[in-house]
Parts: C-alpha cells; sequence; structure tokens
C-alpha cells in the first residue's frame, strides 16, 4: 500500500513529453478519463509507454520467485524514480527500497518511504547531516547504507555523535574487486572496517555485508558466471570471519547483492552462508518490473543457459516499456527516419523496432516488424533505421520501439503513460531523476 504521507504529485500539462498542447492540467488519477489512445494519435509522439499487462506479469514473476529461493528483496528504485512503481514493489512485498544517491533519498523520503538502503556510501557533509537529522527526528524512519573505509567510518561515528543520535546509523561493508567500482578490494581490508564499526561505541551498527557484482564481465557467459560465482564466495567468506568474531549487531544479518542479471546466482549462493545466526539474502534488482528488449532480454538468455526452467518459468520476464514515435522521413530507399533519439531513449545499445500501425483506419492493430528493419544510428531527436527497400513504412506510420537499459530510458521522461492491450492510455506515472 502507499505510504500514508506522501508529497502530491504535479498535474500533467503541455510541458511533459507526450502531452497534448491543449490538455490543460491534467491529475495523474484523472488521466485515464482523457480517453486517449496511442494509436488513434490522441497525444504526441515520442510517447514512452508501460504495458499493464507486463507489468503484473513481470510482478508475479519475482513474487514467485522469491518464494521459491526464501530471499527478500529491496529493489533499487534508481531504475525508475517513480514512486508509483516503488508502491507497487512494496505491495508485492519488498523489503525495502534502494535508492543510490542523496537525492534519491530525498525523492523517497519525501514521498513516506520509511525503510531505506543507500547501496552507496554516505559521503559529504550536506548528505550527512540530512540523514542523522531526519534519523534523529523520525524513529520510524530505517536506514542503512554502506561503508568501504576507515575514514568513512569516523565521519559518520563522528557525525552521529554530533547530531546526539539514541540509536546507532546501521551500515553494510561493502566488498568489491581489483577494477570494480566501490568496495573493500580484499577480505582483510574488509574486515577491518568491519571492526572498525563495531568499535565505535554503539555510534555504528554493522546489519551485514554487501556486495555488487553486475558489472563483472567474461568472453563468455560461463566466464562471467565463473567470476560471479567467486565474488559472491568471497562475500559469503567475509561475512562467516565478521560472524566468528562477534561483529554483527543483530539478526538476521543481512546478505546483500543482486543487479538484474545474476539474482539467481546471488540468491543461491548468499543462502549457503553458514553463520553462527539466523540470516537474510536480500536482493537488490530493479529491472525485472519493466524488464527490457536488449540488455536484459540477453541476461535472460544467460539465464536460460545456467537454469532454462527458471528461465521459461511462466513465460519468464517480458518487456513492459516501449517508446512509440512517427515515421518522419523516408530520404533513401532503404532508409526511414523516426522521431526518437537519445533523448528519449537509452542509447548503451540501439532500440529495436518491435511493431507499426498505420492510423489512416486500414490497421485494426499494430503489426509487428519481422522485415529486417533494424535501428543503427541515434542523433539527439532522430532514429535511423535501416529498412528493405520494400518496406511498406511510410511518412506518418507509427513504429514502437523496445529499449535497453530501463534506467537510462525512465530518466529521459518526466511522466510516462500507463497502457492496456489495445494501447488506451489508462493512467500515468511522474519519475523524479
Amino acid at each position: 500500500m502507499p505510504p500514508a504521507h506522501r508529497t502530491p504529485e504535479a498535474p500533467l500539462t503541455a510541458l511533459d513529453k507526450a502531452v497534448p498542447g491543449d490538455a490543460g492540467e491534467v491529475s495523474l488519477d484523472a488521466v485515464g478519463a482523457r480517453g486517449w489512445n496511442v494509436l488513434r494519435e490522441d497525444v504526441p509522439l515520442p510517447v514512452a509507454v508501460i504495458r499493464q499487462a507486463a507489468l503484473a506479469h513481470n510482478r508475479t514473476w519475482m513474487r514467485r520467485f522469491l518464494a521459491d529461493c526464501g530471499a527478500d528483496i529491496a529493489p533499487h528504485g534508481k531504475t525508475s524514480m517513480s514512486p508509483f512503481l516503488f508502491d507497487l514493489q512494496l505491495a508485492d512485498g519488498a523489503w525495502a527500497m534502494t535508492v543510490g544517491t542523496p537525492q534519491q533519498l530525498q525523492v523517497a523520503r519525501a514521498f513516506g518511504h520509511r525503510r531505506l538502503v543507500l547501496a552507496n556510501q554516505l559521503v559529504g557533509r550536506s548528505a550527512i547531516d540530512q540523514v542523522m537529522r531526519d534519523l534523529r527526528d523520525d524513529p520510524d524512519f530505517e536506514f542503512y547504507c554502506l561503508v568501504d573505509s576507515l575514514p568513512n567510518v569516523e565521519a559518520l561515528a563522528t557525525a552521529a555523535r554530533r547530531h546526539g543520535l539514541t540509536r546507532p546509523l546501521t551500515v553494510f561493508v561493502e566488498l568489491g574487486y581489483p577494477g570494480g567500482r566501490t568496495g573493500c578490494r580484499t577480505l582483510d581490508e574488509a574486515l577491518a572496517v568491519a571492526r572498525a564499526v563495531h568499535g565505535s561505541d554503539g555510534a555504528l551498527a554493522l546489519a551485514g555485508v554487501e556486495g555488487f557484482e553486475g558489472l563483472l564481465r567474461g568472453p563468455t557467459n560461463a566466464a562471467a558466471l565463473a567470476l560471479v560465482e567467486d565474488f559472491l564466495d568471497r562475500l559469503v567468506a567475509l561475512a562467516e570471519r565478521c560472524d566468528a568474531e562477534g561483529l554483527f549487531a543483530a539478526e538476521p544479518v543481512l546478505l546483500s547483492a543482486g543487479g538484474s542479471s545474476h539474482f539467481d546466482v546471488v540468491a543461491r549462493k548468499l543462502r549457503a552462508a553458514k553463520l553462527g545466526r539466523a540470516t537474510s539474502v536480500l536482493l537488490r534488482s530493479g529491472c525485472y518490473i519493466t524488464h527490457d528488449s536488449v540488455m536484459y532480454a540477453r541476461a535472460q538468455e544467460a539465464l536460460r543457459e545456467r537454469d532454462p526452467a527458471l528461465a521459461d518459468a511462466d513465460g519468464g520476464l517480458v518487456p513492459a516499456l516501449e517508446v512509440w514515435a512517427y515515421v518522419q522521413s523516408r530520404p533513401e530507399a532503404g532508409k526511414a527516419i523516426a522521431g526518437l533519439g537519445k533523448r528519449d531513449v537509452s542509447h548503451d545499445d540501439p532500440p529495436v523496432p518491435l511493431s507499426w500501425f498505420r492510423p489512416d483506419g486500414s490497421m485494426a492493430r499494430p503489426q509487428p516488424i519481422t522485415d529486417g528493419t533494424h535501428a543503427t544510428r541515434l542523433n539527439d531527436q532522430h532514429c535511423h533505421l535501416t529498412v528493405p527497400e520494400s518496406s511498406p513504412l511510410m511518412v506518418g506510420d507509427l513504429v514502437s520501439f523496445g529499449i535497453s537499459h530501463p534506467c537510462l530510458t525512465f530518466d529521459k521522461w518526466r511522466a510516462l503513460y500507463l497502457v492496456d492491450e489495445a494501447y488506451d492510455i489508462v493512467g500515468a506515472i511522474r519519475t523524479y531523476f
């Protein structure tokens, strides 16, 4: 259920992308009543949409996976930065929401969320002081962050004492790997940080250990899997050493990792930890809720290699996020230009043309694109398509695109529409990047 206290969301206006110029102000809960439809050209394109049926499917899929593997989840809110989607994930049983920056933390707080994981180090006077004030003034606020250095431990402990906290700041020791992002590079370094947390005279409390395996890459899926498994084995070893020294403050001890590519491996590996107290495996996958058509589609193919039954269970995860655009030019026989670009979609990989529709009444529904049409290049607001010379695409046709890396498409849009399978617009969500 949505939190009881939350910041009101601004209505849609013509200042938002894909809102008709004559719409006036439309509250989010009144968008569905406007009767807009994407295929009827009721809204200007490009337009980003989330298919409700696919969204519901992915939510159900993840709920079943978590129940089967016995893990909890604190989905990474930076995927969407949408309080509406946060609420859906919490309604599905998420243990907490995860954020990555002080600004994201402030958004989650403004929308009433009380248990938050900052999957990053808390650094800098302004951010540290804000967290300390929130912890001091709101006894219901639960906050967790990462530490990977002795100076950061000391800075946080000093700030906690200065603000007169009557409860400790709860932290994870982060384990990293050479060449990676943050995180202690060796077990001995991580253990020294854990000891410093334990020795902070109650200013800090060690809640668990944490790592992020999502950037480990190999020349093959099998090679990447070996790197991920080795890293997770080291994370388990760190937890066991901390437990042997009595460094954890309470139980269950939280063992956390899990981007959106290897969440199954994380659950399996971390559940195997042998500690002398109860543990809880906490995944932080965020992209599952909308999935995508490229990056995480590839991750699902890798999942299919290592666990085909899981990858195909209930049809697997499906892409829910699409961006629709017009064909605005056919300047050459084998080329079309669509009206979307880097300002509208992520560009880790080119978007994937999925279907097309001619809005002149000649088509009952969109038709799949299966003729080899593909996106080759993006400019700020143009997508270069290579098409067969016989392609039926004409100027004014609508094309739907699947995207790669949902995080970097969500942050292009202040508002996205929820649509049914007929592309009737049934609602809207806001994002806060």
